[in-house]
């Protein structure tokens, strides 16, 4: 295992060095008086650990560890300190030990038998992965490996809201600022931003059995969120959308499976201002697809599956006139008149309810020409 220490005291990094050079499998990759020198250090090599004093100058260690661990989550973090009152705030990063100055070599011991086990956890969940992962924004948001979902416990609810803001803006730069006046306007700059460096530090955490699958990138002023090797039920049905494949009988079984990928409006469960354009958008998507699908299911006299799928986007999105009008022609066809009077008044009570409006004129001309024919 490879380490750094930083410490403002030369003296206590010297000791450190001396009890740490006993135990097996622990390379010093340097020590630091400064915190800021030790952290370009962190950033450009390949560490498992660091030993960090917390009452340093420049930059106290607890800010440090922040932002050494929203950039490398996997970092394993010890402090050592001559002082007891940082540790519920050391553990509140899930700083792996709080070790209290001098330090022992059996204390030590003990540690770095910790990061070993965390390290075999970490090894042992990243050879359970498939080759590619499932993921799910209509509906619920769900990660499947090999047909297994697989629950992602999120520490606060707003860490939840940036990583699926992220995923919405994947492959997109996001600006730090965007992401503070969305999720914490209310607070004075130095908290917001502790606030988005401990989401980021608990997303990457979260994430890490996954960092084949997630990766949050530092760029400029903000993080790139890459997906790789995940198969995004979104990105599926917007492909095939955006290939506008013409609809016939051979074609018409991936419809079918492309309609069926919505299961639910994009993330359904979540009331998020910032995703409700996108939800708007990805339902017109699917509305438009299901009536051209119901235009040939009718053309083809394919009369139970244009019902169906005209009592869905109903039931889906009750002020879609066009399946109304749909399921009034085939039941017309079908002489079922009970259902084509239930049908407009139904459409016309939720027209009224909700928009006060009457419905399409078109609409009402049919079924008056409709009604008169079927009374001679």
């Amino acid at each position: 295992m490879k380490a750094i220490l930083i410490d403002d005291e030369q003296l206590a990094l010297n000791y450190l060095e001396h009890q740490l050079v006993h135990i097996a499998d622990v390379e010093i990759i340097g020590k630091f008086t400064d915190p800021m020198v030790g952290k370009r250090a962190i950033e450009k090599n390949e560490i498992d650990i660091v030993f960090l004093d917390i009452q340093i100058p420049k930059l106290n260690g607890i800010e440090l560890a922040e932002q050494l661990l929203e950039m490398k989550p996997q970092l394993q973090i010890v402090f050592v300190t001559a002082y007891e009152r940082y540790a519920i705030k050391a553990f509140e990063l899930n700083a792996l030990d709080y070790v209290l100055k001098p330090v022992g070599k059996q204390r030590l011991q003990t540690t770095m038998k910790r990061i070993q086990s965390r390290l075999e956890d970490h090894a042992a969940l990243s050879l359970q992965k498939s080759e590619k992962l499932h993921m799910s924004l209509f509906q619920q948001v769900t990660i499947v490996d090999g047909g297994q979902e697989i629950p992602l416990r999120w520490r606060t609810a707003k860490v939840q809201q940036l990583f699926l803001y992220l995923v919405q803006h994947r492959g997109t730069a996001v600006n730090k600022t965007t992401i503070i006046e969305l999720l914490w306007p209310e607070l004075e700059p130095e908290k917001a931003y502790h606030q988005l460096y401990t989401a980021i530090y608990h997303i990457r955490k979260t994430l890490a059995p996954f960092e084949k699958y997630f990766r949050i990138a530092n760029i400029s002023e903000g993080y790139l969120l890459k997906l790789e090797h995940i198969i995004l039920d979104v990105d599926q049905f917007e492909q095939f959308f955006r290939s506008d494949a013409v609809l016939s009988a051979e074609t018409i079984g991936e419809y079918e499976q492309a309609v069926a990928l919505c299961k639910g409006d994009y993330l359904q469960e979540h009331n998020y201002v910032w995703a409700e354009s996108e939800r708007q958008r990805l339902q017109l998507q699917w509305v438009q697809t299901a009536l051209k699908m119901v235009d040939w299911y009718y053309a083809n006299e394919e009369r139970d599956k244009a019902i169906t799928l005209c009592l869905d986007i109903c039931q889906r999105y009750p002020l879609e006139e066009e399946a109304y009008f749909y399921l009034m022609k085939i039941f017309a066809d079908m002489g079922r008149h009970t259902s084509v009077h239930g049908q407009y008044e139904q459409l016309k009570n939720v027209l009224q309810t909700e928009l006060q409006e009457h419905p399409n004129p078109a609409i009402t001309e049919w079924y008056q020409r409709w009604q008169q024919k079927n009374k001679e």
